[in-house]
């Protein structure tokens, strides 16, 4: 963490924190109700970060107000759907950058202003034992308490008949298709299967579902140490923790598997927060891990299963053929695929046009499990 400094009848200072890697502001004024929009719109282009002493309410309409205003530069459909994504990227950190100007004080995970709601526990889970002052946009603020809201109701998945409790910065399973996917695949040798590998674990959804499907040992990892804890949690709570094992931060545990599931990042790129690194693999490192050191983990008959949505093919970012190109050259051989259509919010609302310019292409979007083993 790094130090903001402003002048508030007297200079004082706070540490700055960001889980997206949001800049320190090197410049900072106090704000409250009487900011008009335009000109904190423009303050927070110059780089200005504006810490609101207001009403917590007034605090989120003005932030709707900024929103507006930048939503007004967001692109349309380029050339091809890799340069239309791409804009989309840079206009995404670019909105980010001017929303995160609008930021709050917190005293002890205490948010001081009017009608604030109480946030103490939300931030306890966030970001662990509060060390005095601390200063955070706005925008990740609402995440984390809306993160906690998430973590306490959970998500429904149907292949468990259970719900998982996502904890912050951890991506939630709410695409069930790629879930389903592995409650349905055939085990290998038909069955009766000791020893299982989840790797990328993530709220650990993966690993109880093989363990419900009669796996009988499951070590799952993460690089991630809020994954694993989130992972740990959802076992405990399914009362599955005699059969799964979380551990990290390496890719692979010791020893030998019949099986080893993968659900990759599914988009090569640079990841730009915790959250973003259930999407985004930067330059695939993840996917060539789990091929490269596939073979070398797999029992005897064993299958490893890789479970990739084709976004990345589809928006040119990635070749089927790279992707075979990785599979043979690891050593390993396709004995099947099974596919599925997405289900998620984008495709089922049917947002088109401006709104999305990338809707044709997700709407095409192929989730897949491929069955893979020892060439």
């Amino acid at each position: 963490m790094s130090t903001i400094h402003w002048i508030e009848a007297q200079p004082r200072s706070a540490r700055w924190h960001s889980e997206s890697g949001l800049p320190l502001p090197r410049r900072v004024v106090v704000a409250d109700d009487r900011m008009r929009a335009d000109v904190a719109f423009r303050l927070a282009c110059e780089g200005t970060a504006l810490l609101w002493r207001g009403d917590f309410h007034n605090a989120r309409q003005l932030l709707r107000a900024m929103d507006r205003r930048v939503g007004r530069g967001a692109p349309g459909a380029a050339r091809t759907p890799a340069e239309t994504f791409r804009l989309q990227r840079r206009y995404r950190a670019h909105r980010a950058r001017v929303l995160g100007k609008l930021i709050v004080l917190l005293e002890d995970h205490t948010l001081a202003l009017r009608r604030a709601p109480d946030v103490r526990r939300a931030c306890d889970e966030a970001y662990g034992v509060a060390e005095g002052p601390v200063a955070v946009a706005l925008t990740e603020l609402l995440g984390v308490v809306s993160a906690r809201q998430w973590r306490e109701k959970g998500v429904h998945v149907p292949a468990l008949e259970a719900r998982i409790h996502p904890h912050y910065g951890v991506f939630a399973p709410t695409r069930s298709e790629y879930v389903d996917l592995v409650a349905r695949a055939p085990l290998p040798g038909g069955g009766g299967v000791r020893t299982a590998f989840d790797l990328g674990t993530g709220t650990g959804v993966l690993a109880a579902v093989l363990a419900r499907r009669g796996v009988e040992r499951v070590v799952a990892t993460d690089v991630s140490a809020r994954a694993r804890a989130c992972a740990a949690d959802n076992v405990r709570r399914l009362g599955l923790g005699r059969t799964v094992r979380v551990t990290g931060p390496g890719l692979y545990p010791e020893g030998r598997a019949r099986l080893v599931v993968c659900n990759p990042p599914w988009i090569p790129g640079r990841p730009a927060s915790d959250l973003d690194l259930g999407v985004y693999d930067a330059g695939g490192g993840m996917l060539r891990g789990f091929l490269d050191g596939l073979a070398g983990r797999l029992e005897p008959g064993g299958e490893g299963w890789l479970v990739l949505s084709d976004l990345a093919e589809r928006l040119g970012l990635r070749s089927r053929e790279a992707l075979l190109t990785a599979v043979e050259g690891a050593g390993l051989c396709v004995v099947d695929r099974m596919d599925t259509r997405p289900r998620h919010r984008r495709v089922r609302d049917g947002v088109r046009g401006s709104d999305d310019p990338l809707h044709a292409v997700r709407a095409a979007e192929v989730t897949s499990l491929w069955r893979l083993a020892v060439a």
